[in-house]
């Protein structure tokens, strides 16, 4: 996940309109640049460095991946009352592999293009382990939000933390980070690049 160097993985008063609150897009404009994100959503050009190198890694290793509900939508409550119930991504999400929404609320499947996105009520336990499932011995990505990654780092469901910090202050928002027990990581990695700094930490036990 992207993060700023203050903490924080969206900005503050997300809407609608703008979903990452006020500043959070900046996270992400070192990846949109390049030509991995951008073929993935299905663009052409972009540039290819060190950056697109590990953005090419992750897609190749994840089969399947976990979001939250304010990830997916931005809504809450009943399904019938979002009124993006169908997310973010319009007929062709940039995903090409299955995804688990961790919500409350029961819901059918729902496939678009290359993705179809089950709704799991069961909790992140119940979400990764039947993203596991679904990976074909690929890697599980949790890709957002801030709570859920809380709720699997807590659970115990985290094996690899990576995160790109963004050279940026957002002062106030959403925190990756926030309320978590004393917990020590191993350093696997370290990339700097101009627009990000990519670690890799690993959880370790006990």
């Amino acid at each position: 996940m992207s993060v700023s160097l203050d903490g924080f993985a969206a900005g503050p008063d997300p809407s609608l309109e703008d979903p990452l609150g006020r500043g959070g897009m900046e996270l992400h404009e070192w990846a949109f640049r390049l030509a991995a994100w951008r073929a993935q959503h299905g663009l052409e050009g972009g540039e290819v460095d060190v950056d697109s190198e590990l953005v090419e890694q992750q897609l190749a290793g994840t089969g399947a991946v976990v979001m939250g509900r304010k990830m997916f939508s931005g809504g809450e409550g009943g399904w019938e009352g979002d009124p993006n119930a169908s997310g973010w991504w319009g007929d062709e999400p940039p995903f090409h592999k299955p995804v688990f929404v961790v919500t409350h609320h029961a819901r059918k499947p729902l496939a678009l293009g290359e993705t179809t996105f089950t709704f799991v009520t069961g909790g992140v336990e119940t979400a990764v382990e039947r993203a596991g499932a679904a990976a074909g011995g690929k890697d599980v990505h949790v890709s957002g939000g801030a709570d859920v990654v809380q709720q699997c780092i807590r659970a115990g469901l985290v094996d690899v933390l990576d995160l790109h910090l963004v050279p940026i202050f957002l002062g106030a928002g959403r925190r990756l980070l926030d309320g978590l027990e004393p917990a020590r990581l191993e350093l696997e990695r370290a990339v700097a690049a101009p627009r990000a700094t990519h670690v890799r930490y690993r959880l370790q036990e006990g």
